[in-house]
């Protein structure tokens, strides 16, 4: 099972990274970080809410949005509440490059994924998918309390 799984889970992004390449010229980080940036209001999003939101670390982050910078789909503000802070948004040819590619990628999702599984399937692969992010979350929490323990000693 977790070999057919692991197997399944590289072959999707595998489909997925080349539908959106040819089709749009974006790979799939990009996608990953101009979903939630198109979703957000006009004022963009921080960037440790972004991280957070697709589960990146902070380097990352970082170097895919230095790119995407360069690129011209996203700018990046300073944060009007925190001097500290770095706020990301669409620029207009980032909107249009989410716009162009969402049609394509939702339709390849759906034709090689969501369309194999019946209504059953699908309601119990995203209870499963529940579960077991609330046990990966449960697992970190208590890895990070554990380690802050630790060293409180020190």
């Amino acid at each position: 099972m977790w070999r057919s799984f692991r197997l399944m889970w590289m072959r999707l992004d595998q489909v997925v990274e080349q539908q959106l390449s040819a089709e749009s010229g974006l790979s799939g980080a990009d996608y990953a970080l101009l979903v939630p940036l198109s979703e957000a209001t006009d004022e963009g999003l921080r960037a440790r809410d972004l991280a957070r939101g697709v589960s990146w670390d902070r380097s990352r982050l970082s170097h895919q949005l230095r790119r995407m910078q360069e690129r011209g789909l996203v700018e990046r503000r300073e944060c009007p509440t925190d001097a500290r802070g770095t706020i990301f948004a669409l620029t207009p040819a980032g909107h249009a490059a989410i716009e162009r590619a969402a049609p394509g990628h939702v339709e390849m999702v759906r034709d090689v994924f969501v369309d194999v599984m019946t209504p059953e399937e699908i309601a119990t692969l995203s209870e499963i998918s529940r579960r077991v992010l609330s046990r990966i979350d449960a697992k970190t929490l208590a890895r990070i309390e554990k380690a802050q323990c630790e060293g409180a000693g020190d």
